[in-house]
């Protein structure tokens, strides 16, 4: 049905919430700050890695040591962000397929740009040709800059062009870029939220997608 698949990466292709609480929460032990439970760090992630960090540290950017445990975060996730991440059932076969079917396949997310890059070359090397991530310089998702870098890229236009997410900042990208929208309902977000926020149209596991 389509020719060019943009897909978000954590709550989509990769399963990475225990990875982003374990660095958070060494960040957060740190600086002598509470830590936070994997169901927090699930509702905090989505706007990308500084945006968790606003959310876990108390009073969030007013916090006097708040850049320190975002330097903290950042360090700590470039060293373990692959201990337990995965990706999710049935992603490698839909990935797999895509590549059979000659489809253009790329990664748009708000995770620093090092960090998807790795995680891309990692665990889809051969299968995703363009993978940006979040840095200095460009508007992040929900803007639809970097999905529009993304397809420029792959040298297609947004004709025949699907954005896959899990979240309501990937629902909020997909219309701000004027593409169709799927929700996958394996993600960090339930049904009922993603309803709440405008998604139309959900897939359950990675088969459907193709």
């Amino acid at each position: 049905m389509y020719e060019t698949y943009v897909f978000d990466l954590d709550g989509t292709l990769l399963n990475t919430l225990d990875d982003l609480a374990a660095s958070c929460n060494y960040a957060l032990r740190h600086c002598g700050m509470p830590e936070r439970t994997v169901d927090d760090v699930r509702r905090f992630v989505g706007n990308g890695v500084r945006k968790l960090m606003e959310r876990a540290v108390p009073d969030g950017v007013d916090n006097p040591l708040f850049d320190e445990a975002y330097a903290v975060f950042r360090s700590h996730y470039m060293e373990h962000g692959l201990d337990t991440t995965q990706p999710y059932p049935g992603v490698m076969g839909m990935l797999e397929r895509l590549k059979q079917g000659n489809k253009n396949v790329a990664v748009v997310s708000n995770k620093f740009y090092a960090a998807t890059q790795e995680l891309c070359r990692h665990f889809f090397s051969g299968y995703v040709e363009v993978a940006i991530g979040e840095r200095d310089g460009i508007r992040k998702k929900p803007a639809p800059d970097t999905v529009m870098e993304a397809l420029k890229a792959l040298g297609v236009g947004k004709n025949g062009a699907v954005y896959i997410g899990d979240s309501d900042v990937d629902v909020m990208t997909a219309r701000n870029c004027g593409m169709p929208c799927i929700s996958v309902l394996w993600g960090f977000r339930d049904r009922s939220f993603l309803e709440k926020h405008g998604a139309t149209t959900f897939v359950t596991s990675p088969d459907e997608i193709v």
